[in-house]
């Protein structure tokens, strides 16, 4: 049975560089693992939490949380704006804290680029907060100075499918050992 991994692109943008690299995580997982993207981010209410404690949740956040509850780790690739996390994943974050499968669910943190300061540490906090286990061995960074990416670029790019594939085997390895 494969591993199921949950991604969510922390930008909204289109073209953004962010929904380029887990487009190209999907077509480089290696078998026993699947990559299936969280797509309706900018699609949940505004967190409320006199909404959280109702039993009238919105469908849209029941349907996020199942989906964090089924899958056996969760990929973040989020830029930084302004150094901070965008608006619309913190809000996202903010929906999965109510998530009662969310604590001790593996995460692994992928970044286009290194140029990015305080966004990272940033989540690293929250997702610690949320008592998430981070799987350190399995983010990674390209380290590109550009935001003009496409995921072929990444697929087709030696050293950059490389990365994400190493680090997407070493996930793999991870999620094998600790549900053995």
């Amino acid at each position: 049975m494969p591993f199921r991994i949950l991604t969510f692109c922390g930008s909204l943008r289109a073209a953004s560089s962010n929904l380029a690299l887990l487009s190209a995580a999907e077509r480089l997982a290696p078998d026993g693992l699947v990559l299936n993207r969280y797509d309706r981010i900018g699609d949940l209410p505004h967190f409320v939490p006199d909404l959280d404690i109702t039993d009238h949740l919105p469908e849209i956040v029941i349907d996020l949380r199942e989906q964090v509850a089924r899958a056996d780790g969760l990929l973040f690739a989020v830029p930084e704006y302004m150094h901070a996390l965008p608006g619309s994943f913190k809000n996202t974050l903010d929906w999965m804290v109510g998530c009662q499968k969310f604590p001790g669910k593996p995460v692994a943190l992928a970044h286009v680029t290194s140029r990015h300061a305080f966004a990272p540490v940033q989540l690293e906090e929250i997702l610690r907060t949320m008592s998430a286990e981070i799987v350190s061995e399995a983010g990674f960074s390209l380290g590109l100075t550009s935001n003009a990416i496409t995921p072929e670029m990444i697929c087709t790019d030696a050293s950059l499918a490389a990365i994400v594939t190493r680090h997407l085997d070493r996930y793999q390895t991870w999620l094998s050992r600790e549900c053995d």
